[in-house]
């Protein structure tokens, strides 16, 4: 007897055409166009669902997505790289956070951005934490201040990096806890290094620009291969419970 073909998901009422996505969405952004959206799905940024004829469906989530990848490209000119970079970092916050908070964090997380720099007294006033959780991150290599005109100077990135602990450190992990992270981001670094090192050290100026976009984008799967992983031992430590 011969199986019959799985029959497709009827669309539900929320689910989008192409089409109606390009209509819903030009009036936040004039110059969306049916042929952009297929160019965002061909370079993986977009993955709609097919009904069996080929027609695309666009979920709300879908078209969520899409949203937050054309505010990224009109008000922040970040190139699609870096978009595909924090998609798949999780860094989808674009509505939660103030515009200045966003692009900080953006710049903080991207390999060659010119961040800002602070005083100790400018950080532990934007991260809300004491002198001395500042002084007990440095002391095991969390944060690594540098030294300019005999005054320590700290960046965007240890911003993010002291707020990340200090919400940590609200569920009782220390400092000296924190140790892992920096061994683990060390280890990540030397591999990293050896794949692309000669590349980034070239002379040729387009051969280093390569480099750069190669390094961000195998941070970025490093990031999220290492998410995966502690998701699935969370799951196995929560199903030895159960």
């Amino acid at each position: 007897m011969t199986s019959e073909a799985p029959i497709a998901r009827p669309p539900t009422a929320k689910s989008l055409t192409i089409g109606a996505v390009c209509k819903s969405l030009e009036r936040e952004f004039p110059d969306i166009s049916i042929s952009k959206i297929r160019y965002l799905e061909d370079q993986k940024l977009l993955a709609p669902r097919r009904t069996r004829g080929g027609y695309r469906l666009y979920s709300p989530d879908d078209v969520q997505r899409l949203r937050t990848i054309l505010r990224l490209q009109r008000d922040e000119f970040l190139p699609l790289r870096v978009i595909r970079q924090e998609l798949a970092s999780g860094a989808f916050d674009t509505e939660r956070r103030p515009a200045g908070e966003v692009g900080q964090k953006r710049r903080a997380m991207t390999v060659d951005s010119q961040v800002q720099t602070m005083s100790s007294e400018e950080l532990i006033e934007q991260a809300g934490v004491s002198q001395e959780f500042l002084r007990e991150l440095a002391e095991f290599g969390v944060v690594q201040p540098e030294r300019r005109d005999g005054r320590t100077s700290f960046d965007e990135t240890d911003l993010e990096i002291v707020r990340a602990a200090a919400e940590l450190a609200r569920h009782g992990v220390a400092g000296r806890n924190l140790r892992v992270f920096r061994s683990s981001a060390d280890r990540e670094a030397a591999l990293l290094e050896q794949l692309l090192g000669a590349s980034l050290r070239s002379r040729s100026q387009a051969r280093r620009r390569e480099a750069v976009e190669n390094l961000e984008n195998l941070a970025a799967v490093c990031g999220h291969l290492k998410q995966l992983l502690l998701v699935r031992d969370l799951r196995r430590l929560k199903g030895a419970d159960d």
